[in-house]
């Protein structure tokens, strides 16, 4: 399965981010991706960046943002392509919205929204309402958890999506820091699955999109500059350099932390 993280620049104008992501699916298609990754806000825009202040969300428009992402959804569908967008849900008679990824099928239809759980100190007192699920969908066989930005400074969350027999997991941030680099491969060694990351363009200078084997290593790399571009893989699961990470770590490490190896050894060992 071919998959991309898209690195696209992300504007105040949410009918400008919605027609830079239709134009990024439509190149992704172009090249047989059957699933693309967007940035965290990509849509919608970014609190304190894109969104100057918390009370601009009192006066946004949610009702051209629904315009926009029906069109993203169109797109999709006229190109058979999946979509993960990242942008603001409005939240019924709440102040704040979520920090969301909404996942569109290839048949145009909204299939998921994963809302950011673990949030900033600022986001969660100032901008967004906390989230309280994992979500994993299913695409061409492969199953996908999803993250965002300092999620990825919480380890029991991806070692929950491991439990739930994710493949990958989809991580959209605005920016990733080295740090966040460096934990995000370390998870995806750990669990044994692949890892695509999406920053925005204008935030690529510090690091671009890349998409990390099940081993740890990234695997490929958009272009490290501030423009739109992609970070294109193939998702296989019989790659023979692969075979340790998904074949024999994976199910050992499964074991392990379900701890009846260690019990047994153990009872074993006080018969004698």
């Amino acid at each position: 399965m071919k998959v991309a993280a898209a690195q696209t620049f992300v504007s105040a104008d949410v009918a400008e981010n919605g027609r830079t992501i239709r134009e990024s699916i439509r190149q992704a298609a172009e090249r047989q991706v059957r699933l693309v990754l967007f940035c965290e806000g990509a849509l919608s825009g970014y609190s304190k960046v894109q969104v100057a202040a918390p009370s601009d969300w009192l006066r946004y428009d949610w009702v051209q943002l629904d315009r926009e992402l029906a069109e993203i959804a169109a797109t999709c569908k006229t190109c058979g392509i999946h979509a993960v967008v990242g942008s603001a849900h409005p939240v019924s008679e709440r102040k704040h919205p979520t920090n969301s990824l909404v996942v569109i099928s290839d048949q145009g239809l909204i299939t998921g929204r994963y809302d950011k759980r673990f949030l900033s100190n600022s986001e969660v007192n100032d901008w967004y309402m906390p989230g309280t699920d994992p979500l994993v969908v299913t695409i061409d066989g492969f199953r996908f958890g999803c993250a965002i930005c300092i999620e990825a400074a919480f380890p029991e969350l991806f070692a929950e999506y491991e439990r739930l027999g994710a493949d990958a997991v989809l991580f959209a941030s605005y920016g990733i820091t080295q740090q966040f680099k460096t934990a995000l491969q370390a998870h995806a060694y750990s669990n044994c699955y692949w890892i695509i990351a999406s920053p925005p363009a204008q935030k690529a200078h510090k690091y671009p999109a890349f998409i990390c084997g099940p081993e740890g290593d990234p695997i490929t790399q958009a272009v490290q500059k501030n423009d739109d571009a992609f970070a294109v893989a193939d998702l296989d699961r019989e790659d023979p350099a692969y075979e340790v990470a998904l074949a024999r770590a994976r199910p050992w490490r499964a074991k392990a932390r379900e701890g009846g190896i260690y019990r047994d050894k153990r009872k074993r060992s006080s018969d004698y």
